[in-house]
């Protein structure tokens, strides 16, 4: 038993080693180019982001959720050719296919394209509101900063 003592104490003893890192200064030379590279790539970045589009928060139309992938692809089509400025997103999640549609700020934006859509009777269905991510349009001011 005293023998299995000093042992432990010698190994708790051998594992006290002094710390010869905290001795020293360390010097950093830098060019001073490299902080004025970093702004200018960082306001680069900025406005690259704005150019290949921002999301946030807005609206889509809900336009389609159907198990029919032909009547889903030609109302897809429809909107495509009478709405080219907007986009649609199709997704399927086992067994139905979802088409919603356009990147909205407000509701305001999105009833004016509802209405069209009944209008033009693209869609025979009820259409909603979906509150979502989208994508922004970039700012024209910011477009001429990376120019």
């Amino acid at each position: 038993m005293i023998v299995a003592l000093g042992l432990l104490w010698c190994q708790a003893k051998a594992q006290t080693i002094a710390d010869s890192t905290s001795k020293g200064k360390v010097m950093v030379f830098k060019d001073n180019r490299l902080e004025e590279l970093s702004k200018k790539e960082a306001a680069f970045n900025d406005a690259a982001a704005v150019l290949s589009g921002k999301t946030g928060k807005g609206f889509r139309l809900m336009i389609l959720n159907t198990d029919d992938r032909p009547l889903a692809m030609k109302v897809r089509a429809q909107l495509l050719q009478r709405f080219p400025e907007q986009k649609v997103y199709m997704s399927f999640q086992p067994p139905f296919i979802k088409l919603k549609f356009g990147n909205f700020l407000t509701k305001q934006d999105a009833e004016k394209y509802k209405k069209d859509i009944v209008k033009y009777k693209i869609v025979t269905g009820n259409i909603y509101f979906l509150p979502e991510i989208i994508e922004t349009k970039p700012d024209k001011n910011k477009e001429e900063m990376v120019n």
